[in-house]
C-alpha cells in the first residue's frame, strides 16, 4: 500500500508564491501539514499569505545568485533542511512575432524561467541531499510541449525547463531526490489573462472563449487543481517518480 499523501513536518520551499498557483500550492500544502518557505519578488503579495509560525515569507528575486543563496540559508536556518522544493517562479513576457521580439524582452524572460529554475535547483539540491533528499517540482506549461506565434522567449523557456528537470533528475535520483516538472494549459490567472490580450489585444474574453473550445475539457483549469498535482509529487505516494513531465491541461495537448 502506497504512503499517505499528508505531508506533515515536510518544510517546502516555494517561490512564485505570491501568484495564483503559488498560493494555492501553499495553502494545500499547509492543509496538509507541512511548514512553508515563500519567495517571492513581490512583497505585497507576500504579506496577502498571512505568514505566522508555520509560514515565513521572504522577499527574493531567482535570478539573482545572492539572493537564491540567501533565501535558501534562511529557510534551512529556520527550519533546518528543505524537503519540497516548488521552483515555481515565472513570467510570460509580451507577444511579438520573433523578428520584432526585444532581445531585453527574451532575456529577461529566459533569465526568470531557467536561470532562476536553474539557480534554485543548484542551491537547494545540497541542502535537500544533506537532509536525506527530497521532492523538487519544478514548473513548465504545455508551451514546453508545443509551440504558439507570438511567445517564442515563453515556449523556448519552458522547453528548457523539461531538459533541465530531466537532466537534474537523471543526476540526483541516487541521492534519493526526486526531481519532476509540471506542465499546465490554460489556467484561470493573471497570466493566461495578460496572454489572451497580448495574442488578442482588445478581445481578451474571445480569446479566452476560443481557447476554452480547444480543450476537450471544455474549460480553463483552477490554480487549485494544479496545487493538487504539485502536493501529490512533493508526497511519499510519488515515491518512484523521477524526471516525469506531467501535463495538466484538461486534454489540451491530446487533441
Amino acid at each position: 500500500m502506497l504512503d499517505s499523501n499528508r505531508l506533515d513536518g515536510k518544510i517546502a520551499l516555494v517561490t512564485g508564491a505570491g501568484g495564483e498557483i503559488g498560493a494555492a500550492t501553499i495553502r494545500l500544502m499547509v492543509a496538509r501539514g507541512a511548514r512553508i518557505v515563500a519567495v517571492d519578488r513581490d512583497n505585497s503579495a507576500l504579506e496577502r499569505l498571512k505568514p505566522d509560525s508555520n509560514l515565513i515569507a521572504i522577499e527574493g528575486d531567482v535570478t539573482d545568485e545572492e539572493s537564491v543563496r540567501d533565501y535558501v540559508a534562511r529557510a534551512r536556518a529556520a527550519f533546518g533542511r528543505v524537503d519540497i522544493f516548488f521552483n515555481n517562479a515565472g513570467i510570460e513576457g509580451p507577444v511579438h512575432p520573433i523578428t520584432e521580439y526585444p532581445l531585453a524582452d527574451f532575456r529577461h524572460v529566459i533569465d526568470v524561467n531557467i536561470v532562476g529554475v536553474f539557480l534554485g535547483l543548484k542551491h537547494v539540491l545540497p541542502v535537500m541531499a544533506a537532509g536525506g533528499g527530497g521532492a523538487i517540482i519544478n514548473s513548465s506549461s504545455v508551451a514546453g510541449l508545443t509551440g504558439t506565434p507570438g511567445i517564442s522567449a515563453y515556449n523556448a523557456s519552458k522547453h528548457a525547463v523539461i531538459g533541465l528537470t530531466r537532466s537534474a533528475a537523471a543526476e540526483w535520483a541516487s541521492k534519493g531526490i526526486r526531481i519532476n516538472s509540471i506542465n499546465p494549459g490554460p489556467i484561470a490567472s493573471r497570466m493566461m489573462a495578460s496572454l489572451e490580450n497580448g495574442l488578442a489585444p482588445g478581445q481578451g474574453n474571445e480569446m479566452r472563449a476560443r481557447f476554452s473550445a480547444m480543450i476537450p475539457a471544455g474549460r480553463y483549469g483552477t490554480p487549485e487543481e494544479v496545487a493538487a498535482l504539485v502536493a501529490f509529487l512533493a508526497s511519499e505516494d510519488a515515491r518512484y517518480l523521477h524526471g516525469a513531465v506531467m501535463t495538466i491541461d484538461g486534454g489540451f495537448t491530446v487533441v
